[in-house]
């Protein structure tokens, strides 16, 4: 259960990662609250993980999806330049990520 709040937080860490970029320097209101929410429930749900869990591999499967997903969504959604290189260091993250959890944690 603490593997799947990380998930769900490393997701809503892509959320507040493009609501910020949306929010134009928090000019804009919607994209701030919005970034506001996903933040919130990110550390949330982070935090309550981080009860069950070490927190190295918590921690970089959380940002590796957040990074991960962030980086994504701009190249399909926002226009983000897509190359081999961006792809092969996004794949080489997750890979990493999931390499870190695999690891296994004392808890």
């Amino acid at each position: 259960m603490a593997w799947l709040l990380v998930v769900v937080a490393g997701f809503l860490e892509t959320g507040f990662a493009v609501c910020l970029k949306l929010s134009h320097g928090f000019t804009r209101l919607w994209p701030t609250i919005a970034f506001a929410a996903f933040a919130l429930g990110s550390f949330g749900l982070l935090t309550l993980a981080l009860r069950k869990l070490d927190v190295g591999p918590a921690y970089a499967v959380w940002t590796g999806i957040g990074a991960a997903g962030t980086a994504i969504y701009g190249m399909v959604f926002l226009g983000d330049l897509v190359s081999t290189l961006k792809i092969v260091s996004i794949t080489l993250v997750i890979v990493g990520v999931v390499g870190l959890q695999l690891s296994g944690s004392s808890h």
